[in-house]
């Protein structure tokens, strides 16, 4: 009932101790509703499995955007305008990490993706994905450094990053604010994927002598795997490119039994796609596509076309993924191999199961938490953990409600 002022008079109230004044419950509602209400430490929210529990860990992150695991159980984090950040166990952020390059923050770019070097408890190497500019021109770039920690700092300390060297550069560098990537996943071998979006150029995803709009792999150094597709060509073709025919590409996550690599990439209006690349293989952006122009007309020419490969899953309308994982904890046993995708105009996020590389079900989960879910992760304590982007964004943990 809405209750107005002049509704005030005729309310009863409780009685009170004597000398504190009796407040009015209509009053008192006006009062309370001018402070904004702090967010709940927990939500609960359904699920076809059971209530899920949502758990605010840490909060106060301008766009966050990866998340990386450390041997310990705390986090790295990345946020946007340029910070890097450990994230405790119990919420409590460090201060920036010094060391991190400068970013070109504008529209879609920033500080992007993080990742451990696999040999991490020996070398402390971490890699960091990154809009860079040179000049009015601009392309994603790696670059990795060793993590140091001041000895005997409180958790989770001051560090600093060491001998950080840039060990790729998207090429050509391009005008634009959208479409960096770019998620970084190391394959069992040690080598390392970088997932590339065209820079908001279509027809560039299709060009052999560029990396815009392609997956490719590089050795930690930065070095050419020898094995890769293209190291031969004699047509002008990158020899880094694993992959072809990419918009951009936001998740990406290793198969937990088949170690291969999954990527999933926005479409423009409709199109958001799943694949599984496969060395030397065109995907066809922008020749076929699901979804359509932002002007409604059509992209390409239509559908599908020999020689250029299906996505295994697509989404029309558009859900805009971000963020991707496998989920292979004991807290919930019924999740246990079925693939995650966060969404950001969707403000969802999504549970495939699978059947080898065919979805069989689909469920949409945490629609009412009402957050963009830029990054899906599998932790290492059997829950599973996103980030919100947002400027004062999260990090956020699944368990089941008990």
């Amino acid at each position: 009932m809405d209750v107005g002022w002049k509704g005030c008079r005729g309310l009863r109230t409780r009685a009170v101790p004597p000398r504190v004044p009796r407040v009015p419950a209509c009053l008192l509602l006006v009062v309370l509703s001018a402070f904004p209400v702090a967010p709940a430490a927990s939500q609960v929210f359904p699920s076809e499995q059971g209530p899920v529990r949502v758990v605010t860990v840490a909060k106060g992150l301008e766009h966050p955007w990866g998340l990386a695991f450390l041997p310990d159980g705390r986090m790295l984090v990345t946020e946007r305008p340029g910070r890097l950040r450990i994230a405790a166990a119990d919420g409590a952020l460090s201060e920036p990490v010094a060391g991190v390059p400068e970013v070109y923050e504008t529209g879609q770019g920033g500080l992007l993706d993080v990742a451990l070097d696999p040999s991490f408890a020996q070398n402390r190497l971490v890699y960091l994905s990154y809009a860079e500019a040179d000049g009015p021109v601009a392309g994603t770039a790696v670059c990795r450094g060793r993590l140091v920690e001041v000895a005997g700092a409180p958790a989770p300390g001051r560090a600093r990053l060491e001998d950080v060297q840039v060990i790729f550069r998207q090429r050509p560098k391009v005008s634009g604010p959208n479409h960096w990537g770019s998620r970084l996943v190391f394959a069992p071998d040690g080598t390392l994927f970088v997932t590339l979006g065209e820079r908001y150029q279509r027809d560039r995803a299709q060009r052999r002598d560029e990396t815009l709009g392609k997956l490719v792999r590089i050795n930690p150094d930065g070095s050419i795997p020898a094995d890769n597709p293209f190291v031969d060509a004699k047509d002008g073709t990158l020899p880094e490119i694993w992959s072809l025919g990419h918009r951009n590409m936001q998740g990406a996550t290793l198969h937990p039994r088949t170690k291969v690599l999954w990527t999933h990439e926005h479409g423009a209006r409709g199109g958001d796609e799943i694949n599984v690349p496969e060395a030397g293989r065109n995907y066809g952006w922008p020749i076929i596509t699901y979804g359509r122009d932002y002007s409604m007309l059509p992209i390409g020419e239509g559908t599908s076309k020999p020689g250029l490969e299906q996505p295994i899953h697509y989404w029309d309308p558009s859900i805009a993924p971000s963020g991707m994982a496998f989920y292979t904890g004991g807290k919930f046993p019924t999740w246990q191999g079925d693939l995650f995708v966060g969404a950001l105009a969707g403000q969802l996020l999504v549970r495939l199961e699978l059947d080898g590389t065919k979805v069989t079900h689909e469920e949409r989960l945490l629609e009412d938490l009402g957050e963009r879910i830029r990054d899906v992760r599998d932790g290492p304590d059997g829950s599973l953990w996103l980030l919100t982007d947002a400027p004062d964004g999260r990090i956020l943990r699944l368990e089941p409600a008990r």
